[in-house]
């Protein structure tokens, strides 16, 4: 099943003539091209020491040369993307966590990281964008140090991928994710999706991301498709961009389906005229009112998959037709073997709740340097995911919530994403997401947040009632704050966890 187990092998799965990476208005880069930028880069950063299991920190924007360096760091050393946006604060925790032996940034790019860098003494290489080449050329600006012996070159088994967790109670864990979890992970989603040559992904999520990273970059160069790459994800543009590139699919998070929905009505010739095949929708629930608008608007069966880092992506999917895609599942296992376990660490039945739990070629082996982490993490050789969920009888995956999501209420265990789901079915609500704030006596509350769509109206009261006529009168949110938009995280998900304190609720 496996083709390959590292990432330059996956490059050779395609043909060396076809377009590999692509942007708006960029001419292409073909794989011959690519895998010449890859083993260029290779050698030129083995030549100065930085080889297998060497981290190597990249700060670039999302783009073609975001694309072709992440390919070309990992296939030589251990890529580290990093989020431009990050503080410098952040840049120096991450780069201090990493241990990073370089820094890649690109050319004249004003960050923190520089400074950061400098001071701790991590050399600075600068990516210089080759612009008036195929989309993804770029050399490398190398610092002024004496060159070394020639570092190893990569084996499957060494670490391709370095990414750290959310961290959102607690200081973020380091994911070492090998060559050949990766390379597995890449050829799951392929598997999934039925990539082929012919196929192009619109790629709009981040490429400091997994979803970014595995779920449409190397899905795509195993299959030897077409990626093209676009900047930061942007409303106003994915239709223009949309228009341009000619994409048969495009995965992302539901709150960028919202945005793609909000707007798709005014570019309903552009819709008619694609040549989509299949929409895909990741990193956190779809709705199910979403997945079934996105069908009514772009006619093409919409898939959500299941994934999270510790797993190098994917773990779960809903199948493309004849078979039978299910509103409000994650669908069935898509690459390692899932199962549902209690805290005891057994297995449980089809249709009984507890923790989803996941074993496979995938999953990191461990966290770097955690062993506290580690233990709580794996039980009788399974990596415990902190979701919540059961198997139906079908053997598709149901959610219902993160473990640590959870709302308390006086001893009442409340998930979310069923109030979520409720309010979501009122005409006038466009997002929606609903958490867990202070309350004296029952410990935490329910609250929730929502934004409406375009000219609708409507008030806490009116959206209080309409949950209490739907769900018992325990989960009906206390608060309903009406916003004009809700706080997310740095690739488009919504941060449940310490909602109630951005928002006003805690003190």
């Amino acid at each position: 099943m496996y083709e390959a187990d590292t990432i330059l092998k996956l490059l050779d799965l395609g043909s060396a003539d076809d377009p590999a990476l692509s942007a708006p208005a960029r001419a292409p880069l073909n794989y011959r091209g690519l895998r010449s930028i890859v083993e260029q880069t290779g050698s030129a950063l083995n030549f100065i020491g930085i080889g297998a299991g060497t981290r190597v920190a990249i700060v670039l924007p999302n783009g073609p040369e975001a694309a072709s360096a992440f390919l070309a760091i990992a296939s030589a050393a251990t890529a580290a993307p990093l989020n431009p946006a990050y503080r410098e604060p952040e840049f120096a925790f991450y780069l201090s966590d990493l241990n990073a032996k370089a820094l890649v940034i690109l050319e004249g790019m004003d960050s923190a990281a520089r400074q950061v860098a400098a001071t701790r003494q991590i050399p600075i290489i600068e990516l210089v964008p080759e612009s008036a080449k195929g989309a993804g050329e770029f050399s490398l600006r190398m610092p002024r140090t004496p060159s070394r012996a020639g570092a190893a070159r990569t084996t499957p088994d060494d670490v391709a991928l370095v990414l750290h967790t959310s961290g959102t109670t607690s200081r973020p864990k380091m994911v070492p994710l090998t060559h050949r979890n990766v390379a597995a992970s890449a050829i799951n989603v392929r598997t999934t999706l039925q990539l082929t040559r012919s196929d192009v992904c619109l790629n709009i999520m981040p490429l400091f991301h997994i979803h970014g990273l595995i779920g449409a970059l190397l899905s795509s160069v195993s299959a030897g498709a077409l990626v093209s790459c676009a900047p930061a994800f942007d409303a106003l543009q994915f239709f223009r961009w949309f228009a341009e590139t000619g994409p048969t699919w495009y995965s992302a998070v539901p709150t960028m389906h919202q945005a793609i929905l909000a707007r798709a009505a005014r570019n309903k010739e552009i819709v008619e005229r694609s040549r989509l095949r299949l929409i895909r929708s990741s990193s956190s629930s779809l709705p199910p009112m979403v997945m079934e608008e996105l069908e009514r608007t772009f006619h093409v069966p919409v898939l959500e998959a299941y994934g999270m880092t510790e797993a190098a992506h994917q773990m779960a999917s809903n199948p493309l037709p004849p078979r039978a895609r299910l509103a409000g599942s994650v669908g069935v296992a898509a690459g390692p073997e899932l199962a549902i376990m209690n805290e005891a660490g057994d297995l449980l039945p089809a249709t009984e709740i507890g923790e989803v739990v996941i074993r496979g070629r995938n999953v990191t082996s461990g966290y770097v340097n955690n062993a506290e982490a580690n233990a709580k993490a794996w039980s009788h050789g399974w990596f415990r995911t902190g979701d919540q969920g059961y198997l139906d009888t079908s053997g598709y995956l149901r959610l219902t919530g993160r473990l640590k999501e959870m709302i308390n209420r006086g001893g009442e265990k409340i998930g979310p994403l069923e109030i979520d789901n409720a309010l979501l079915e009122h005409p006038a609500v466009a997002q929606a997401v609903t958490f867990a704030m202070p309350h004296p006596m029952l410990g935490e509350e329910v609250a929730a947040a929502v934004v409406l769509r375009d000219g609708a109206v409507s008030s806490e009261s009116e959206l209080r009632e309409f949950v209490a006529a739907r769900l018992a009168q325990f989960k009906v949110p206390r608060r309903v704050l009406i916003r004009d938009a809700i706080p997310k995280g740095p690739t488009g998900k919504v941060q449940r966890l310490g909602l109630a304190k951005v928002l006003g609720l805690e003190s």
